[in-house]
């Protein structure tokens, strides 16, 4: 079927005109349309991709997790991804080693050196370990060149451990003086210090100094990199002014500190000193404040030096001198300054003012132009004047006018030209008048009068001339007659109070004078009551444990203020002290050096140019408290047992409280492999212990422990280092934990330490303790057996030293694992540390142990242990605390509360002190207990007696303290005794003394004497037996000084008798007498017969004595002295005998042993004699001679003696063996004197010869012809008579006689016969003498050994004649015959020469010995020889001369 044809709808039908439009607007439409759909297609296309895209990525983002999943679920062992690569570095240069790992889970990383564990706090600065991004580091800051190492990377998890190595070589550059070859050398010159990284270590911290001293101030640091001639850029700061090096500063930096130092310590010292470093990120500052004490005053109660002196307007011979007050606490107030200057390069200082000045400034004139001063200035008060401020600065007296006198004009900017006045002036003689005269400073004491220089000046040198009136009066009186003034300033000093003056001034040169200037405004002096009113309420608040913040509100009336002194004081004392030495400028301040835990009140003063305010009032009382804030985080964790899904974590407490107890722990965990913490408490903990569960096996872990008290929550630790949740299987136990120190001293401390929470399979048993120095891997152990206790006395430590200790535990099984290290403890107690002091109360009796602390604050506590195991509450002791003290009090002890005690006090830096209660010191204080709760009043001396002057008896006791209420009585033979007649008893509280004094003491008083005494609620009683033998003693002594007494009312000996010894051996009786007058005589006695000395006794000189010379044993006797005159008298007797003669007799020989000459040679005819000569020798001394060290007896070989003069020994006939050395020995019983001589040798030989000389010449001595008597020496007879002459004649062998007539040989015959009987007698008879018979006879006895002469006078007279005077022959004298044949002449008289005096050297002396010649008969025409003329043969009598001593 054919389709039907589409018929066109009427309203669609269009004409021609319409079509034609129509089909003309289609195919502009199609054409657009196919833009339109193509676009539109384009779009689409892209839209699509995009979608695709974003699905696509939406895919990838939604597998991403399932993939990570897949790989956490998929284990693998450590991998580096970058490993370490070696690095060659200077010296002193940073170098930074990292790497990359990777693994499942997350691994662990840790650093090594050589194969020891490198750890950052060991060397703090040194090393730096970071792990960023899982990028590890290790950054060595500074390196050296034992840094050259290998150093490793070692990663670890659960599945194995990997390792990077790499090595580090440090070079150093070249010495100094050398070239360096190296390329790579950095121009250390081009390096900034301000591009330096700094990093501050060792601060300083808050310093005290005294005046006069010298300090440092010393700041360490970390210098990246630290070279050596580039070290950082550092600016010390005091009060925010820039210091800089002078004399009295001092400053050094270097690449490891910086330093300041003060080497002479003065108040304006004192600040708050500023360390400023230049940094690479900026600066690094620190600032602490440094006080300065006063020096010790130069007279007590003198006040502080003066401070901060300056010099103002300085003119060409004036200056002002300025300076601030200095603090007065307990001294008495300044009354006022004296100022003194010197001139630079002398050490002269010129006093500036007579009288001190009231205020802080004085104008000092007089200078002289261009030379430079300095000044200091002292304070005044009644005690004294304090010692010197600091010097000022140098300053130059110049004419300060002078430059305003200069133009400088400037030609193009680049020339300079000066023009003065003068030269503009043109020519001037006479200057002009001054003006604007004015007081610059007006004080009670001066005023300071200013003006200006003339206009025009002249160029003459200028001077000035001042003049005064009372204002209103005209009457002008020059001031200034003997100063030249060249300054436009001038002080007055001399105004009168209430009075206003005018001052004008002239101008003067060498042409003339100014007119007056125009006079100035009256001008008086002010009161000086410039002083600023108090500072307003103070108020004081905690800060530290040893500081405290003060602040205050500002004076109402300030008056120029310089600053403000603030004192302090302790509660309960009255005594104030200065918190600062200088003024200090603000109204707030904080005062360092407190005791921690102590109460203060504090005060504030003002202090201007006139002085100090009024004090201010009190601050409220403080303690002295650290502020309260959040504790410091935690450290230390530790774990100590694990069993697979939890883990037993321990750590320390916080080294800050905050200033209150912590009372709660939260601790956060983490995987080691994740950044996120998760809470693992919401509810704290009290202990430092705690068990973390819910944990997954294998797993590492991390955690963070945070600490809170009232203030919050603090910040949190470090994080742990991983730990992994594995159960603990081994047998040994596992680490103790806690360690920590009690009672650390100088040389000795007390470790302490908690048992392991895991005891291994077996109960712990004992205890290893090892220590080491601080940054030492060698660990010693210390107990050489394990101990069961928890804690352990170390002594034998190096004071200063630091160490650490570690505590490993051990059971049946082993010795297991180290606790973790203690903290480093330094071997120094803490300053003021006091220990635990064991004592009784003294009111209830209380046995109690004390500690106060050196350091506390409000949550401390004092802890007590018994054997290191806490008390607690234990009904036997019973714990107090008030302030700083605590104490602990026994209730009932007894042997049970033995052992030893101690005492920590928490949250301090370690306060704690231990007592070992020891079963003696607890009896102790157990009868020192039972005394004072059964008083007794305790006696320092029980009842006692003693005899007074007079024979008086004191009975006394004395107690160690007595009440004004004491009570007590005498008893006596059981009757109680009162003061009264006869008796008198009294006491003393002040001294404890209770005393009777019995006047007449007889033998009625014998007996038993008790004293009671009663004392509050303190009874005692002390009794005295006085019998028997005792009493007799005390009645005797009593009866003496009774007599003594009597005896002393008239003259008496005030010395005794005794006895002294002269320097020439005189003894010298003496005695010295008292209540003499002069009818008062004095007689001496030995043996009752009366001595009258030579010189009678003076008894007013106080002193009588009677010498005894050449004392020896018959001087024995007993001597006496009599004194007396109207009054009385008085004896003294001195017994010389026994020990008393001895003690003479060895003081003799104390000074003749002393005087004691060398022994010396003198030959004899016996033999040799050795002599010693002394001042004095007696046979009594105590005098030994030896003979080679073996003592000599007197004996018929060796004979003993002396003189007066001296000591000798003879060794008569001697032989060879006398040869040797030979001594003296003088004794005085104290001392031994000895005196030698050595006879051997030459010296014995020539001794021995002249021994031998001396022994011949005396045997022809013995055996001569001589005369043996029998001839008279005058014969008168009558004539007629018979003369008989007939002597007896003796020589061996018999000796020839012959008779001579005036020397003429007379012939036997009738009238003359001539016999010689029997070799005996020899006879001569005249039959019926005549006068011619008259004359001089002579006979001559002689034989061969030599003879003698022997002459007679014959006068005959007639009958009735008178008898004629009988002449006399002449002396007897011995001469030596010169030849063998007669003399033809009488020979001359033989001289015995006195010998020289003995030399050291050879003390030896010869006798000058006459030769013996044989006889020799006389021609009959020789004259005869003089009548006893001897032949040359010494005589029997004729002793060897002696030497004289020396």
């Amino acid at each position: 079927m054919a389709e039907a044809a589409y018929n066109i709808p009427v309203f669609r039908q269009r004409t021609a005109e319409e079509t034609e439009e129509y089909q003309r607007v289609a195919t502009n439409v199609g054409k657009g349309l196919a833009v339109i759909q193509e676009e539109l297609h384009r779009m689409r296309m892209a839209t699509k991709a995009q979608v695709d895209s974003l699905a696509i990525q939406r895919e990838v983002q939604d597998m991403m997790p399932k993939r990570l999943d897949l790989l956490d679920e998929f284990p693998r062992m450590p991998d580096f991804l970058v490993a370490l690569r070696p690095h060659t570095v200077w010296e002193k240069t940073p170098v930074k080693l990292f790497c990359t790992v990777q693994g499942n889970p997350r691994p662990i990383v840790k650093w090594y050196k050589e194969g020891v564990p490198v750890d950052p706090l060991s060397a703090p600065g040194k090393y730096k370990i970071e792990n960023k991004y899982g990028v590890h580091s290790l950054i060595i800051s500074r390196c050296v060149v034992s840094d050259t190492a290998e150093y490793s990377a070692v990663a670890t998890n659960q599945h194995g451990t990997t390792t990077s190595s790499a090595t580090v070589t440090v070079k150093r550059p070249a010495g100094a003086g050398e070239s360096c070859h190296l390329g790579l050398v950095p121009h250390l010159t081009e390096i900034h210090p301000s591009k330096l990284e700094v990093s501050l270590l060792d601060r300083f911290s808050v310093t005290f100094g005294v005046e006069g001293s010298s300090i440092s101030l010393v700041c360490t640091m970390v210098v990246v990199p630290n070279l050596p001639n580039v070290p950082p850029l550092a600016q010390w700061y005091r009060d925010d002014k820039l210091l800089k090096p002078s004399k009295l500063v001092e400053m050094s930096v270097s690449g490891s500190a910086a330093r300041l130092t003060l080497p002479y310590l003065a108040k304006d010292d004192e600040g708050l000193y500023t360390l400023r470093i230049f940094t690479k990120d900026g600066t690094a500052e620190h600032s602490a404040y440094l006080f300065v004490s006063d020096a010790a005053p130069s007279a007590a109660g003198a006040p502080g030096a003066p401070m901060s002196v300056k010099a103002y307007d300085i003119n060409s011979d004036y200056v002002l001198v300025a300076w601030k007050p200095p603090n007065t606490v307990n001294e008495a107030p300044i009354t006022g300054y004296f100022v003194d200057r010197c001139e630079v390069g002398s050490d002269s200082w010129i006093q500036c003012n007579d009288a001190p000045v009231k205020v802080c400034k004085y104008p000092v004139h007089g200078l002289s132009l261009g030379r430079s001063y300095h000044f200091r200035v002292r304070a005044v008060n009644s005690a004294g004047i304090s010692r010197a401020s600091r010097k000022s600065d140098k300053v130059t007296a110049i004419d300060a006018a002078e430059s305003e006198r200069l133009q400088v004009i400037k030609i193009e900017g680049k020339y300079d030209i000066v023009i003065k006045d003068d030269e503009l002036e043109g020519y001037v003689t006479i200057p002009g008048e001054p003006t604007e005269v004015h007081a610059s400073e007006i004080f009670k004491s001066y005023v300071v009068l200013s003006w200006k220089p003339p206009c025009p000046r002249g160029r003459a040198p200028l001077w000035y001339i001042i003049e005064k009136c009372l204002a209103g009066t005209g009457a002008w009186q020059r001031i200034n007659t003997a100063v030249k003034l060249h300054s436009p300033r001038y002080p007055v000093f001399d105004l009168q109070d209430g009075q206003k003056y005018q001052f004008r001034v002239y101008s003067v040169n060498m042409y003339g004078s100014s007119e007056a200037s125009a006079p100035s405004e009256p001008i008086q002096k002010v009161d000086q009551d410039g002083v600023p009113s108090a500072p307003g309420h103070v108020v004081a608040t905690r800060n530290t444990k040893s500081s405290v913040f003060v602040q205050w509100e500002p004076p109402k009336n300030p008056k120029n203020l310089m600053g403000y002194y603030i004192d302090g004081r302790v509660v309960g004392s009255k005594e104030w002290f200065a918190c600062n030495h200088k003024p200090f400028k603000h109204t707030r301040f904080v005062v360092h050096g407190l005791i921690p835990g102590e109460t203060y009140v504090f005060r504030v003063q003002a202090a201007n140019v006139f002085g100090l305010s009024e004090e201010s009032q009190e601050s409220s009382p403080i303690a002295v408290e650290p502020a309260l804030a959040t504790p410091s985080a935690p450290y230390g964790i530790a774990m100590l047992s694990s069993d697979g899904s939890s883990i037993t974590l321990a750590w320390k407490s916080p080294k800050h409280c905050g200033g209150s107890k912590v009372n709660a722990y939260y601790i956060d965990k983490r995987d080691a492999d994740t950044l996120v913490w998760k809470e693992v408490n919401l509810t704290g903990v009290t202990e430092r212990v705690c068990t973390v569960g819910d944990l997954k096996e294998g797993t590492f872990y991390e955690f963070m422990v945070q600490a809170a008290n009232l203030a919050g929550v603090g910040l949190p630790s470090a994080p742990s280092a991983p730990m992994k949740c594995e159960a603990w299987t081994m047998e040994e136990p596992g680490p103790a934990y806690d360690l920590s120190f009690s009672e650390v001293r100088s040389h000795s401390l007390v470790i302490l330490w908690k048992a392991p929470v895991y005891t291994g399979a077996s109960a712990v048993t004992g205890y290893f303790v090892d220590m080491a120095k601080k940054g030492s891997s060698e660990f010693v152990t210390l107990n050489q057996e394990a101990v069961r206790h928890r804690y352990l006395q170390v002594a034998d430590l190096e004071e200063g030293e630091t160490y650490v200790f570690r505590v490993r535990a051990v059971n049946a099984n082993g010795i297991g694992k180290p606790s973790q290290l203690s903290d480093p403890v330094c071997a120094k107690a803490l300053p003021g540390t006091s220990e635990i002091v064991a004592g009784v109360d003294e009111e209830t009796g209380d046995v109690f142990l004390s500690l106060e602390a050196c350091e506390i604050c409000e949550t401390s506590k004092f802890v007590w242990s018994k054997n290191y195991k806490p008390i607690g509450d234990c009904p036997r002791v019973a714990v107090t605390a008030k302030g700083r003290t605590s104490r602990l009090t026994f209730t009932n002890p007894d042997k049970d509360d033995l052992g030893k005690y101690s005492v920590v006090v928490t949250d301090t830096d370690g306060v704690s002190s231990s007592y070992t209660l020891t079963e003696d010191a607890l009896n102790t204080m157990l009868e020192l207990s039972y005394a004072i709760r059964h008083p007794i009043v305790p006696l320092k001396h029980a009842l006692n007696y003693e005899i007074l002057e007079k024979g008086h008896v004191r009975f006394w006791l004395q107690a160690v303290k007595l009440s004004p209420s004491v009570s007590y009585r005498f008893i006596v033979n059981d009757k109680e005794v009162t003061s009264g007649e006869g008796h008198k008893i009294s006491h003393d509280v002040a001294t404890g003394i209770i005393q009777m004094t019995v006047d007449h003491f007889t033998r009625a008083n014998e007996g038993t004497y008790t004293v009671q005494i009663n004392d509050g609620k303190a009874k005692t009683q002390s009794s005295l037996v006085l019998v028997g033998d005792v009493f007799k003693a005390a009645l005797k002594e009593a009866e003496f000084q009774r007599k003594e007494h009597i005896r002393k009312q008239g003259p008496h000996f005030s010395e005794y008798l005794y006895f002294t010894v002269t320097e020439d051996c005189t003894v010298m009786l003496t005695c010295k007498v008292a209540n003499v007058k002069k009818e008062t005589t004095l007689h001496w006695y030995k043996e009752e017969d009366e001595i009258v000395p030579e010189t009678p006794p003076s008894v007013m000189s106080g002193a009588c004595a009677i010498p005894i010379p050449l004392f020896s044993r018959k001087d024995q006797g007993i001597f006496k002295a009599v004194l007396g005159d109207d009054r009385g008298k008085d004896t003294s007797v001195l017994d010389i005998s026994g020990q008393v003669f001895d003690d003479i007799i060895n003081a003799i020989a104390k000074i003749a042993g002393a005087s004691a000459s060398d022994l010396v040679l003198q030959c004899t005819p016996e033999g040799i004699r050795l002599q010693c000569y002394m001042n004095y020798y007696t046979e009594e001394m105590k005098t030994v001679w030896k003979h080679k060290e073996s003592k000599i007896a007197s004996s018929e070989k060796m004979r003993i003696g002396g003189t007066a003069e001296m000591a000798w020994m003879q060794i008569c006939d001697p032989s060879d063996k006398e040869k040797g050395h030979y001594s003296i020995e003088i004794s005085d019983g104290v001392k031994t004197h000895v005196r030698t001589f050595d006879l051997s040798g030459q010296a014995y030989t020539d001794a021995y010869e002249e021994y031998l000389r001396l022994k011949a010449a005396a045997f022809a001595e013995k055996n001569r012809g001589r005369v043996v008597g029998g001839l008279p020496d005058v014969v008168t007879i009558m004539e007629e008579k018979s003369l008989s002459l007939t002597c007896t004649v003796w020589g061996e062998p018999t000796p020839e006689v012959t008779w001579f007539k005036n020397e003429q040989e007379v012939a036997s015959t009738e009238h003359t016969r001539v016999t010689f009987d029997g070799g005996k007698f020899a006879s001569l008879v005249i039959n019926k003498v005549t006068p011619e018979d008259s004359g001089k006879y002579s006979i001559n006895v002689r034989n061969k050994y030599g003879g003698e002469f022997v002459e007679i006078t014959v006068s005959v007279y007639r009958h009735g004649e008178q008898i004629p005077e009988p002449k006399l022959g002449h002396p007897k004298t011995a001469t030596p015959a010169v030849t063998p044949v007669p003399p033809k002449s009488p020979a001359p008289p033989a001289k015995t020469p006195t010998p020289a005096p003995s030399k050291p050297q050879t003390p030896f002396m010869k006798s000058p010995t006459p030769v013996s010649t044989p006889a020799s008969t006389p021609v009959p025409k020789s004259p005869t020889p003089p009548r006893s003329v001897k032949s040359p043969t010494p005589p029997r009598f004729m002793k060897s001369p002696t030497p004289p001593r020396k």
